[in-house]
């Protein structure tokens, strides 16, 4: 049984991730113009309301969705066909509709396979945009939703580009390129898709979002181009919440210019987005969106084109394309993590053991005190388990991840793990 050392080193708040320099090379492929070339023919459909025309070659959501497919292919072709694209439908019934209508959800998606085919990471931004300000349901009239969420699907979609580019072959776990619909009418096309993966027996190792992410002005003047909020769930040892530790780490390793600002909960106050299914349905869930959203813009026909700043999606861009390449690379999270306390020691130490990890070289353990934002211990836990943990548990949070022989690290299962309180 590997033990703790009594002397354990401290770790940042990169939790002892490490800079893959091949990621590294790609993320320097990712390019705020062609996010801005992308995101000027989104807006140019006029309206993207997923109620809007699907007839027209110019206009409305039909339009849209069949560039953004075409576009794809274009990567797939680039790369010799590892890109699998698709249209994925749904008719759902608008449940926030007075009238109860019922729409033909499409998103599009790009599947990268990799080498587990069922070990699946979702990096998803909506197409559709509204005037919900003025009306939910005004399907006609202008809504170009160039920021909200031009600017998130274009930084999708350049993902998309780069990753068919740079890793053609895959990674360890399959990559979902998600291009969402419906998401202004209520979260229609990320919940249809969740619920297909889950459905299909796919293990989602993250549900991820980018909507909103590329303003840099506020109403009142102030500018922030340097920093993004990412929404991690409730509870504190969450998966959402674990994911939101491990972003926040590899924004310190590969973006240290640029401020990934951890918000622990689930979204904006009485708001929401296409991470939230996946949250719902206990997979990690992260949304990125900008510092400071511009509420005299947002849902109306002013979302223009002039107002986003691509510069500053595409830094965003390139905190997903870490956080999607280095999740894509690591082995699974471990599973079935267990802590048993040993009560020869009087109850003071505990010993912990997990399922071993397929392609896990090794693991560690992670411990942060419970009033930490995140981990400052990592250990050595060898390459089997159990590990003696020589700590008081009751006082700290714990978890176990795998590491790659690479070095690539797997999200943190943690110890113990969140479960409803019980009271009696």
């Amino acid at each position: 049984m590997q033990a703790s050392p009594a002397s354990p080193a401290h770790a940042d708040v990169q939790m002892g991730l490490v800079r893959d320099p091949k990621l590294a090379e790609a993320l320097s492929d990712i390019s705020a113009a062609r996010i801005r070339a992308t995101d000027s023919t989104l807006a140019a459909f006029g309206t993207r309301h997923a109620m809007s025309d699907t007839m027209s070659s110019t206009r409305g959501v039909g339009a849209a969705r069949r560039w953004i497919f075409q576009t794809l292919s274009s990567y797939s072709s680039d790369c010799g066909g590892c890109l699998r694209i698709e249209y994925d439908p749904a008719m759902v019934t608008i449940q926030r509709d007075p009238q109860k209508r019922s729409v033909n959800i499409v998103n599009v998606l790009a599947w990268l396979p990799g080498r587990d085919t069922g070990r699946v990471i979702v990096m998803g931004g909506h197409y559709d945009s509204c005037r919900c300000s003025l009306d939910s349901f005004d399907a006609t009239n202008d809504a170009p939703g160039a920021d909200d969420d031009g600017s998130g699907s274009s930084a999708v979609m350049e993902l998309a580009r780069v990753f068919s580019h740079r890793y053609p072959h895959g990674l360890d776990a399959t990559i979902i390129f998600a291009l969402y619909s419906g998401e202004e009418l209520g979260l229609l096309g990320s919940s249809h898709l969740a619920e297909r993966l889950h459905k299909g027996g796919y293990h989602v190792v993250a549900g991820m979002t980018d909507d909103i992410d590329g303003n840099v002005v506020a109403e009142d003047g102030h500018v922030d181009s340097n920093s993004v909020r990412i929404f991690a769930a409730d509870p504190d040892n969450s998966p959402s919440r674990e994911l939101g530790r491990y972003v926040w780490a590899l924004d310190a390793i590969y973006e240290p210019e640029f401020t990934a600002l951890p918000v622990f909960r689930v979204d904006r106050i009485h708001r929401g987005g296409d991470h939230m299914p996946f949250v719902g349905a206990g997979d990690a869930g992260l949304r990125f969106t900008e510092r400071l959203e511009n509420y005299t813009r947002q849902h109306l026909p002013t979302d223009d084109f002039a107002h986003v700043n691509f510069g500053y999606t595409a830094r965003v861009a390139k905190l997903n394309g870490a956080t999607v390449g280095s999740l894509g690379a690591a082995p699974a999270t471990p599973d079935s993590v267990v802590a048993t306390r040993d009560t020869k020691t009087g109850g003071q130490h505990w010993s912990v053991t997990w399922k071993p990890v397929a392609g896990a070289a090794r693991y560690e353990v992670l411990l942060r005190e419970t009033t930490s934002p995140t981990y400052t211990r990592v250990l050595d836990a060898g390459a089997t388990p159990p590990f003696a943990l020589n700590e008081q548990l009751d006082d700290l949070w714990a978890g176990v991840r795998a590491v790659g022989p690479d070095g690539a690290r797997s999200l943190t299962a943690t110890i113990p793990p969140p479960v409803p309180l019980v009271t009696r």
